[in-house]
């Protein structure tokens, strides 16, 4: 049975799920959802291109701001966290990087939490040392290090919702092709807004992604000392829930193209909502999270000496020369704004951390 028969069959079992759970089903179904399937994701043949896969020097970048933090943390055992590697381009590159620094790379462990399975036996096809996988956090004993994330929340279920003379939340149903209905919104969905200090306006529709909030409550309490890296594309709340936000942000890949249509080739395309940064600073501060700074992607890459690490990396070749100019252009420009980089940190009193000395998102 295709998953979208699957859904249809719920629908009419129990009624409209939320659009939540719809995004839950499309996502994450057992063998037949987008990330549960065994279609290739990211790449040239995928849906999308992330940092790690158009450069090892991303990895490089992010090595550089980790040998930082063990220093900062004072040269302790330090663990690694990774949620959601992908292919494993990523954590490759970080360690291929970290070799260089023996002292760090004789006290580390890279420790990566992978819901699917599909590209869990893809990460352990390409990695072959220092590397453990876990389903949760929770299995990882409480440690000093970081917790690194790129590209993860964007890809949490989230809840729609739309305010008329009250909060409503988006239902799905299914009558000859799949509808949207309004119900009242939950009490959970209205203290989220409340809690931020947001106030929509009639008509605005947008997301509540509560299972970000779960996320970061979790993972403060397996850290003892150390950071948090979230790399992903989104906003403070004061440019989620301006006007030009007002249809929400809900965005599909398939392809290499883009659409707003989560309700059309459910499993074969990604689904994604831009992050709200303030909710992770609001809920990580209530989790003893303190938020280090948040600033755009091509100013942490800058930061952190990325055109030094670039020059160094091409001959002066033709193709080496345009080659150069193009992963610029993504990294710095297409990306390079779109994408944010959040570090909040836990038991640490000081140390200023380079990645965000150009810090230009306030």
């Amino acid at each position: 049975m295709q998953l979208r028969e699957i859904i249809v069959e719920k629908i009419r079992n129990k009624g409209p799920i939320s659009f939540c759970d719809f995004m839950e089903m499309a996502l994450y179904y057992p063998k037949l959802g987008y990330y549960t399937s065994q279609r290739d994701k990211i790449g040239t043949e995928g849906d999308y291109y992330t940092s790690s896969n158009l450069t090892p020097l991303f990895g490089a970048i992010i090595g550089r701001q980790l040998e930082e933090m063990w220093e900062i943390t004072q040269k302790e055992a330090f663990t690694i966290v990774e949620y959601g590697a992908g292919t494993g381009k990523l954590c490759h590159d970080i360690l291929d990087y970290l070799k260089n620094n023996p002292g760090f790379y004789d006290k580390l462990q890279y420790c990566i939490i992978e819901k699917s399975p599909q590209m869990r036996q893809k990460e352990k096809a390409y990695l072959h040392e220092k590397v453990n996988w876990y389903n949760s956090i929770s299995d990882i004993p409480k440690f000093t290090g970081c917790i690194l994330s790129n590209e993860l929340i964007d890809n949490f279920a989230v809840h729609q919702v739309l305010m008329q003379e009250e909060l409503k939340e988006i239902f799905v149903d299914y009558k000859d092709g799949f509808i949207e209905l309004l119900k009242p919104a939950t009490k959970e969905l209205r203290d989220y807004l409340d809690e931020l200090g947001v106030v929509l306006p009639k008509g605005f529709r947008t997301e509540i992604n509560l299972q970000a909030t779960e996320w970061i409550q979790e993972i403060a309490s397996a850290l003892k000392k150390g950071f948090i890296i979230t790399i992903d594309y989104g906003n403070l709340s004061s440019g989620l829930y301006g006007k030009e936000k007002s249809c929400g942000t809900i965005v599909c890949y398939n392809k290499h193209t883009i659409n707003e249509n989560p309700y059309r080739d459910i499993g074969n395309q990604d689904i994604t909502s831009h992050v709200n940064f303030s909710a992770l600073c609001h809920w990580g501060l209530k989790n003893g999270l303190v938020c280090c700074g948040l600033t755009n992607h091509a100013d942490f890459l800058l930061a952190l000496g990325f055109k030094e690490l670039l020059r160094k990396s091409v001959s002066f070749d033709q193709d080496s020369i345009r080659k150069e100019i193009l992963l610029t252009h993504t990294l710095l420009m297409d990306m390079g704004q779109k994408f944010k980089v959040l570090i909040q940190k836990k038991g640490v009193a000081n140390g200023q951390l380079s990645g965000l000395n150009f810090q230009s998102t306030k």
